[in-house]
Formats: C-alpha cells, structure tokens, sequence
C-alpha cells in the first residue's frame, strides 16, 4: 500500500512538472510572437496591401446548439510579407484562428471562425471579426457573418 502511494506521488510530481514545462514553452512561444507582433505593427515602412476574397458569410438557417464553421480567405496583394496581427471576435460566442505566419505576396490567407449557436437567442444573427493586419489599406478590417438561428 505504501509503494503504491509512492509510485502515485512520483507519477503526480512528474506529470505535474511535464505540464508546467509545457505550459511555460506555450507561454515563452506566444510571448515571442507578440513581441514579433509589435514590432511588425509598428514598422509601418514595410506595410503590404490585402485583398479579401470574402468578407461576408451567410450561413443559413441552424437549429440552435449547432456549431457552424466558416472560413474566409485574403490574398496578399502586395509587395512584403503581410502578417494577421489579431482577430477579434464581436461577442463570445465566436472563436477564431488564423494564419499566424507571414503570407508571403501573391499568397493567400485564411481565418477560420467558429460561432456557437446555443449562446444567445433564437433568431436573426449578425455578428463580426475585426482583422488587424500590417497593410497599408483595410488595416482593421470587419469581416461578418450572418443567419438565423431556430
């Protein structure tokens, strides 16, 4: 009974030391691309242009608690690398991801949303993302998406 008490506690400090090791590469990792970030933000010198391919999503009808999934796409229609510096969503029903490298010019991009439609009520939806981007036009740009919900 004591061996297996010693075993689960050596198990626990050694899972417990793996996740905080984890969770501090994680944090090291985000911390280094928001200071990229920064400064790409800020070294307006080197600014691109963008050119989106969709901006506005219609999604239908949904019964409520489904997940709907929309994608939209940019290009980079200039002559740097273009970076998606934020995405963010207009409430907490919508989660996003983006392309977090550099789009090279000529490329394309895309930031995939995901809206939950068990938040809220029943109904008419329009909502929003704002896309900050290193571009010289549509640097905040408002992607939306709209549908209802039964």
């Amino acid at each position: 009974m004591v061996y297996m008490k010693k075993i689960s506690t050596i198990l626990f400090s050694i899972t417990f030391i793996s996740c905080s090791l984890i969770a501090c590469k994680d944090n090291a990792d985000q911390n280094k691309r928001e200071e990229k970030l920064a400064y790409v933000e800020k070294d307006t010198a080197n600014y691109t242009l963008i050119k989106y391919i969709d901006s506005v999503k219609n999604f239908g009808t949904v019964k409520k608690g489904t997940q709907v999934k929309l994608k939209y796409t940019f290009q980079n229609v200039g002559v740097n690398p273009l970076y998606v510096i934020n995405v963010q969503p207009s409430c907490g029903c919508t989660v996003a991801d983006f392309t977090k490298g550099a789009i090279l010019p000529g490329k394309i991009g895309e930031i995939n949303a995901s809206f939950d439609s068990n938040h809220g009520s029943t109904g008419s939806v329009r909502k929003s993302l704002i896309v900050t981007t290193n571009t010289t036009n549509d640097p905040n740009f408002v992607l939306a998406f709209i549908g209802n919900v039964n």
